[in-house]
């Protein structure tokens, strides 16, 4: 048997190898190696490329629209306690004067 990894969306052991990615007849995902490696880290970076930790403190980068509303986060904000997740807006806190926000970490540099 070949040493082929599972399928990370459905589990299946029935993978197979074409062209340089891997695919799922299951479920018909595709990956690269190089995505399963990266999706096992899960590190996320601020703009600097310093690597961001739960509890964190960070400051922002540039103004930032906040939908919903007609103010705006300003450069210089500094949020404390960040908690890191998975998905579009990686970084969950709460802003004074705003409360709960969802943040990118593209926006954002470790203090």
């Amino acid at each position: 048997m070949s040493n082929l990894p599972n399928c990370p969306k459905c589990q299946s052991e029935y993978t197979y190898e074409s062209q340089g990615f891997f695919v799922c007849p299951e479920c018909a995902h595709e990956w690269n190696q190089a995505d399963n490696e990266e999706e096992a880290e899960n590190v996320f970076r601020d703009a600097n490329g310093n690597t961001l930790n739960d509890g964190d403190s960070v400051t922002l980068i540039k103004d930032l629209k906040v939908k919903g509303s007609s103010s705006a986060l300003k450069v210089g904000t500094k949020v404390k306690n960040i908690r890191l997740v998975d998905g579009d807006h990686n970084i969950d806190c709460k802003i004074d004067g705003f409360g709960p926000m969802k943040l990118k970490s593209e926006f954002v540099k470790k203090a």
